[in-house]
């Protein structure tokens, strides 16, 4: 069997209605390319006949397919890790299954690999998302990277190229939450960024709620910065002070005017604002807490039922 030059890594979870047609044009594009290619699907516990649809595909194509069949849900990430610890090839591309990203966009990312570079992310030219999510996903977006100073343009978008060496060094993290793109961009030297064309999903719906880019979004900066810890400290140490200085001017007040009860309704707004900072601050150390905890079971990220490939 001919060593890949390309390796596409792609999750699958629920996608039977679009798997038929992203097929139809995954194969073609890639042959185009004119360089020794393989697909690994990953199927993250789909629940529909996605595996089927895999199987037969599989059957198809042996020579240039093979599919991971995950024993149970593990996640998008946990999926596209389980794809990079069995891809061969010197530049593995990431895809998402929907087709929102066009598998004809491939060439572009791979082109730009060609140039040097050693992580190649992408950039979506018209995004095809709701008014709303787009400009959450910009807002959040611009605080993460504020805090973890990882320059990402278009967090979301799933078409992404990484050398050899860069999947190899994540294959050597073993952490069980991880944002892969992030991971990349801290270990690659030479980093770019291409616009690709977007469209919209094919079949089925997102599997990514409001929550679930806000809980990502949340990972991925609690996952590669202090900053959201340290800057709590230093607003503890400032309402503090604060606090300190109302309390001396409520004494002198209460001195020089005498009591009065007018302002027990401030007292209590101040009240509620200091115990809802305490309590932001302890689901912040939880976080942190909760994924030290994650860490230290030793759980397996993802558990492989079968894996579907031709035999060397």
């Amino acid at each position: 069997m001919i060593t890949p030059d390309i390796s596409v890594v792609i999750p699958v979870y629920n996608e039977e209605d679009g798997l038929p047609t992203l097929f139809d044009r995954l194969y073609p594009a890639l042959d185009r390319l004119g360089l020794p290619y393989e697909v690994i699907f990953v199927n993250d516990g789909s629940r529909d006949r996605s595996a089927a649809l895999l199987r037969e595909q599989f059957e198809r194509r042996p020579d240039v397919t093979r599919a991971i069949l995950l024993a149970t849900n593990a996640g998008q990430h946990m999926a596209i890790m389980a794809g990079f610890e069995h891809a061969r090839g010197q530049i593995i591309v990431t895809l998402d299954a929907d087709l929102q990203n066009p598998p004809e966009e491939i060439g572009k990312v791979i082109g730009k690999m060609h140039e040097g570079h050693d992580y190649v992310g992408s950039i979506r030219r018209e995004r095809q998302d709701s008014v709303f999510r787009s400009g959450a996903s910009k807002a959040m977006n611009y605080v993460r990277e504020k805090i973890t100073r990882i320059r990402i343009t278009d967090q979301g978008n799933m078409l992404r190229a990484y050398s050899r060496k860069v999947v190899d060094a994540i294959n050597l993290c073993q952490e069980v939450s991880t944002f892969i793109p992030a991971l990349a961009y801290t270990f690659a030297r030479n980093p770019a960024e291409v616009i690709v064309e977007h469209e919209e999903r094919a079949a089925g719906e997102s599997k990514y709620s409001l929550y679930s880019l806000i809980r990502l979004n949340f990972d991925l900066m609690t996952g590669f910065s202090l900053v959201p810890l340290q800057w709590f400290s230093m607003l503890g140490i400032v309402v503090s002070l604060g606090s300190a200085a109302l309390f001396v001017l409520l004494i002198v007040r209460r001195l020089i005017v005498g009591p009065e009860a007018e302002g027990l309704f401030t007292l209590f707004a101040l009240m509620f604002f200091l115990i809802g900072l305490a309590l932001f601050g302890i689901g912040l150390l939880g976080e942190y807490v909760g994924r030290v905890y994650q860490q230290v079971r030793h759980r397996p990220r993802y558990l492989i039922e079968a894996v579907l490939e031709q035999q060397r």
